[in-house]
């Protein structure tokens, strides 16, 4: 799923969340810096971007997959060669944190993902009365279902742009 013959390290993150969290938003913002109109993503979007790890080049290939009830059953086709987790959370949506919560427990618990680290999106965080990161963290019981991996918060904005850059360089470091 890579280059064939590349000399520069690959790695395949996987970008899940619920349906509307704003994970192709993301990935449009930090791919081509702009702030896009999506639709709902049927199947995935696949995006190639090119990053820095201790001063070397790294190819991040980023699966973003939709969100809907009917395409998450398709997630754990994707879970094999994922060296990271990015999971997007409409921050502004309280009313769905449980269903992310459970969704994302699902997904770490999957045998293929033993170990890979986690970068948590709290995205839509210009919305007025979203919900904060440590009430998230709260609220995901984190520590717990994340204890094995290494794994982060980041607030942002996909449509904005803030904190979108800071999230995947994260994720850039926590790959192996």
């Amino acid at each position: 799923m890579g280059l064939r013959g590349s000399k520069q390290p690959e790695a395949q993150v996987l970008l899940l969340g619920l349906d509307n969290a704003g994970k192709s938003t993301l990935l449009y913002k930090l791919k081509h810096n702009t702030c896009v109109t999506t639709v709902p993503t049927i199947g995935f979007n696949v995006e190639m971007l090119e990053a820095r790890k201790n001063r070397k080049n790294l190819s991040l290939t980023v699966w973003d997959v939709g969100g809907q009830r009917q395409m998450r059953e398709h997630w754990t086709k994707f879970h094999q060669d994922a060296s990271a987790v990015v999971f997007v959370v409409d921050s502004s949506c309280k009313e769905r944190m449980e269903e992310a919560r459970k969704e994302l427990e699902k997904t770490l618990g999957s045998e293929q993902l033993r170990g890979r680290p986690l970068v948590l999106l709290a995205n839509k965080q210009d919305v007025n009365g979203a919900v904060t990161v440590t009430e998230i963290k709260d609220t995901f019981n984190l520590r717990k279902i994340c204890s094995g991996r290494d794994w982060f918060v980041q607030p942002c904005s996909a449509s904005t742009g803030f904190g979108v850059e800071e999230a995947f360089r994260r994720v850039v470091q926590m790959v192996k």
